[in-house]
Order: C-alpha cells, then sequence, then structure tokens
C-alpha cells in the first residue's frame, strides 16, 4: 500500500463544550483515549467519567469486596491526572453486564443529568480489529458501548423512560456526536502528543491491576502501550500519534 492509498483521518470535532465518557471498567479509557481528554480539558472543556462498574472482577488474586473499591479508588485518581474531576459509577456486576433496558435507562440518565454534546465510548464491535485472529472483545465492552450508541437517542425521547422524567431529569437533545475509541474503524483522530506524558501518569494509576497483568515494569509497560498505540495512527494523521475514533453523528 502506498501512502496516497491510505485515508486520512478527520480531525475531531472541536465547538463542543460537554463530554460524557461511558465505559464499562476502571482502566478503559486509560487504555483508550485519555491523552484527548487531556486536551480537551486543557481546552476547558468539561468532561464527566461514568463506569458500568467498579471493575471488581479483574484482578484473579483480589476477592470483588476488595478489588472493587481499590480499582474505584484508582479510577479516581487516574481521571485527576487529566483534569477529569467528576466519576460515576452504575454498579452493574463486572464481567456479567447484559445488553438491555436497564442498562440503556441508566445511561440515558446519565445523559440526561450531564447533559453532553459529545458521548465517548469504548470499542463496541466483536474484535479489536487487525484481520484474521484479531483479539476478541469482552461482552462487557460490547454491552456498553451498543447501550452508550442507542442511549444518546434514548436519553432525548420523553416517551422512553418516562420515569426518568418523573425524577427530575428532562429529556436532553443535545448529543451531537458519540465517539467511539478503540475502534477498528475509525474515522477521526486528535493529536496525542500533547496528552501523551498524563496519559501514560492516568494509566500508572491502575497499578494493582498493571502489576497482575504483566510482569514488566510497570512504566515501561505503560509507555511502550501508549506509544505503539497513538503511533500506529501517525501514517493516518499527518505523521502526529493519534488517539482514534469512529464518530457518529446525530
Amino acid at each position: 500500500m502506498t501512502e496516497t492509498d491510505i485515508t486520512a483521518l478527520a480531525e475531531m470535532p472541536g465547538d463542543w463544550q460537554r463530554a460524557l465518557a461511558v465505559v464499562a471498567h476502571p482502566d478503559d479509557l486509560e487504555y483508550g483515549c485519555a491523552a484527548a481528554v487531556a486536551a480537551w480539558t486543557d481546552a476547558g472543556k468539561e468532561v464527566v467519567y461514568v463506569l458500568a462498574t467498579r471493575g471488581e472482577a479483574g484482578i484473579d488474586t483480589l476477592a470483588p469486596d476488595v478489588c472493587g473499591p481499590l480499582r474505584e479508588r484508582e479510577q479516581r485518581d487516574s481521571a485527576a491526572v487529566v483534569g477529569v474531576d467528576t466519576v460515576e459509577f452504575l454498579d452493574h456486576r463486572d464481567g456479567v453486564i447484559e445488553y438491555g433496558l436497564g442498562l440503556r435507562r441508566d445511561i440515558a440518565a446519565a445523559i440526561r443529568r450531564h447533559r453532553p454534546e459529545l458521548v465517548v465510548t469504548l470499542n463496541h464491535r466483536d474484535t479489536w480489529g487487525g484481520g484474521p485472529g484479531a483479539p476478541w472483545n469482552t461482552p462487557d465492552h460490547l454491552a456498553v458501548g451498543r447501550a452508550t450508541l442507542d442511549a444518546a437517542a434514548d436519553a432525548g425521547n420523553r416517551w422512553i423512560f418516562p420515569e426518568l422524567t418523573d425524577q427530575g431529569l428532562e429529556p436532553w437533545s443535545g448529543v451531537r456526536w458519540v465517539a467511539v475509541a478503540a475502534s477498528s474503524t475509525p474515522t477521526h483522530a486528535i493529536d496525542a502528543a500533547p496528552g501523551l506524558d498524563r496519559a501514560i501518569r492516568s494509566l500508572l494509576c491502575h497499578r494493582a491491576y498493571i502489576e497482575a497483568l504483566t510482569d514488566e515494569d510497570p512504566e515501561t509497560y505503560v509507555r511502550d502501550f501508549l506509544t505503539m498505540t497513538t503511533g500506529g495512527a501517525a501514517a493516518r494523521f499527518g505523521g502526529r500519534p493519534a488517539v482514534t475514533f469512529e464518530l457518529f453523528g446525530r
């Protein structure tokens, strides 16, 4: 493939003020798009995190009642590194999240509560891409990603989940885009370079999880991983390291 055959990634839109990031687990955003979040908060934009679970089933050597609070603390610390002050948890069970009305309702409620223009989630497709043999995605990511795409519409329809209106959460039709991080078919990107060091520090806040995941030195592992993933998109983004998204307009 020649350079002219590569489809360029468009710049992510910047004409918005509030974003809501909805993912399944602590560390999902740090592996996916923390460098983008750092750039957005630097620009004065407001970003809120909503996590479906507390990641309590994520470390084999820790019982869920110990692991959940630990990973919640790590997530709050990691969010603060990139300028995010508000982190909410929906308390679905880690590892067994089910796509359905309950999940859609909870995410629609969060959208109504925070009234974002941009909603961010993680790859909702079966694999992480890369052709035959690509790693299989997890059921939690599939469920939360798909439910987030659907809830962006649910949030604006007063006749879907009318109980939310009874709770004081008025419909919100102001979502203009849903951006899917780590998609196998990205369309847009943001320059990762300005926020990369903070993204590394943000992911390093998940130290207990990382130390259970790999025998490598945590800082080496994190720096190598994020440098590789952001650098992999550079050829499609003017040679700049990039956080990529599949952008859906609304």
